[in-house]
């Protein structure tokens, strides 16, 4: 039978909130205790002292989780330019044996502007497009005989540079879309390339979301 301290751990590690909150102090570790105590029971099959938890709570080492954490700041400090596209409308239609082609028409048209704009994220049984709302009609009428599953009026981009060793740490879309999450920001669709990071918000929340994300910049950068 695993140790009180083993079981404790693995069961807090089940959730990387939680394990993050602890990291940083943000827990009570004595009702933590009382909440995982009947299931730590239930695992031994014996009665435990809610006492042996609450020390098996402290002894946990923040370890790995405290290591990423600083990795994730410091990746955050030197993050590129926060850029935003508004006025933007999204399209989601059914991959079809036809759609390729429309996709390749639009991009060949929107690509030959001076100002054009377009995202591109195709997935497994549906693709989404975004471009701005000017190209609304030339959407509609290229993809008049595919099915379109949902449209999305009012939109923006904002588009956040990431530093190249992004790759090698993980956690870093985590960390961003939680701070966006708690402000209660929602994200319409996420886009992202090697070493940028598209999200689509509604217009009413753009504002809101720009000044998260470069507060978020300023205060790792600071770190």
């Amino acid at each position: 039978m695993d140790s009180i301290g083993k079981i404790t751990e693995e069961i807090i590690n089940r959730s990387p909130f939680l394990r993050e909150s602890m990291t940083d102090g943000l827990i009570n570790v004595s009702a933590l205790a009382r909440k995982i105590h009947p299931e730590i029971e239930q695992i031994t099959g014996k009665e435990v002292k809610e006492g042996a938890i609450v020390m098996a709570i402290k002894r946990m080492s923040p370890g790995l989780y405290h290591k990423l954490n600083v990795r994730i700041k410091n990746v955050l400090g030197e993050l590129g330019d926060v850029i935003i596209r508004s006025n933007l409308i999204s399209f989601t239609y059914s991959n079809s044996a036809s759609s390729a082609e429309s996709h390749s028409q639009i991009v060949k048209i929107i690509a030959g502007e001076p100002d054009g704009f377009f995202a591109l994220c195709k997935g497994n049984s549906e693709t989404t497009f975004v471009t701005i709302d000017k190209h609304k009609s030339l959407v509609e009428e290229v993809f008049a005989q595919e099915r379109l599953v949902n449209k999305i009026q009012n939109v923006s981009t904002i588009t956040i540079k990431l530093p190249e060793v992004n790759a090698d740490i993980q956690g870093i879309y985590y960390y961003i879309l939680k701070q966006l999450a708690w402000q209660g920001i929602n994200i319409i669709e996420l886009m992202s390339s090697s070493n940028e990071f598209t999200i689509i918000v509604d217009h009413h929340d753009v504002n809101n979301a720009f000044m998260i994300l470069n507060q978020l910049k300023r205060d790792n950068h600071s770190a």
